[in-house]
């Protein structure tokens, strides 16, 4: 499967920003789908993961509550509503695909290309 992520973008602290990452191929509804952001200079780290089905949904505790994940298994896309943004939350985020259910980035075996989200104070 190929992923292609957009959306990102520049936006003040408190703003709000949505991230979309459309699938290719067939059978998306089979995947599970991870964001996942990686800042200068730090490791990548999880954000939120959704099952295949929508129905079983994970975050990342410094996003819970602010981010929802959520998917369109019709039009083969994963979204990313990024509320009350933070300027903690800069980076490049990155889409991802497994059929597994997993905070870990190793796990997943299909990535997307990343789209910048930069947050100003």
């Amino acid at each position: 499967v190929q992923l292609q992520a957009s959306g990102g973008g520049f936006v003040q602290a408190g703003g709000s920003l949505r991230l979309s990452c459309a699938a290719s191929g067939r059978s998306f509804s089979m995947y599970v789908m991870g964001w996942f952001r990686q800042a200068p200079g730090k490791e990548r780290e999880f954000v939120a993961t959704i099952s295949g089905s929508g129905g079983t949904i994970f975050y990342a505790d410094s996003v819970k509550g602010r981010f929802t994940i959520s998917r369109d298994n019709a039009k083969n896309t994963v979204y990313l509503q990024m509320n009350s943004l933070k300027p903690e939350d800069t980076a490049v985020y990155y889409c991802a695909a497994n059929q597994i259910l997993s905070r870990t980035a190793g796990r997943y075996d299909y990535w997307g290309q990343g789209t910048l989200v930069t947050v100003s104070s």
